[in-house]
């Protein structure tokens, strides 16, 4: 869409537990939105079978990451079971710039990391499970970890829960298609302020030959 129409993009940051469904959200909205698009991270782990570099992570070497941190290239990164992962300060501001939202999936550090250096831009979802017995539910019928993993995992949900207070908004997940909808409620909301409207408004203002009152509440 043209950044004229659209204005500058904003960054939707999604924060939850494991199990508490963000990527079912966070893909619906990339399916049912138009000029949004996930955030690819750049890591140092090995890639893995049928992952594509610039399309799963962009693949580099400790040494080139560790640079990156010395170049201040990233707007968070952090440091997970002995790889790091980051977030490319360009190519979020690249995707801003050309009207696109990006969908960040990080934790609440992350989160903080960026609203710290970009507060204008972050828009913060935090997506909440119905209940810790729901949760932990989830977790087990997902089928993919052994029961000492899924404890750990319900011990950090705590942690990652915690911190709820920080998002700007708060979707309860107990009915997929109710937390669906209230996703792009979301987004067409943020959009639809002010601040992200006014280069489309001002552009159709000036073909009325009026004053713009931008003082006006």
């Amino acid at each position: 869409m043209d950044e004229m129409k659209r204005g500058r993009g904003f960054v939707l940051i999604v924060t939850a537990p494991s199990g508490g469904g963000k990527g079912v959200l966070s893909r619906y909205l990339l399916e049912s939105v138009a000029d949004i698009r996930f955030s690819v991270s750049t890591t140092t782990r090995t890639i893995r079978p049928g992952e594509e570099n610039g399309v799963h992570y962009f693949f580099v070497g400790k040494n080139i990451f560790e640079q990156m941190i010395s170049d201040n290239a990233f707007v968070e990164w952090a440091e997970v079971f002995g790889n790091y992962y980051g977030t490319s300060r360009q190519a979020l501001l690249t995707s801003l710039e050309a009207g696109q939202d990006v969908i960040l999936d990080i934790d609440w550090q992350g989160a903080r990391q960026i609203r710290s250096q970009m507060p204008d831009d972050v828009v913060q979802v935090a997506i909440v499970p119905p209940s810790r017995a729901e949760l932990h539910r989830r977790l087990v019928a997902r089928g993919q970890d052994a029961p000492e993993v899924i404890e750990k995992r319900m011990a950090m949900a705590g942690q990652e829960l915690s911190h709820w207070h920080e998002a700007d908004y708060v979707v309860i997940n107990d009915h997929l298609e109710i937390a669906c909808g209230d996703m792009v409620a979301i987004v067409r909301a943020e959009r639809l302020k002010r601040g992200r409207m006014a280069r489309r408004v001002e552009n159709i203002v000036a073909h009325f030959g009026v004053r713009d009152e931008k003082a006006l509440p």
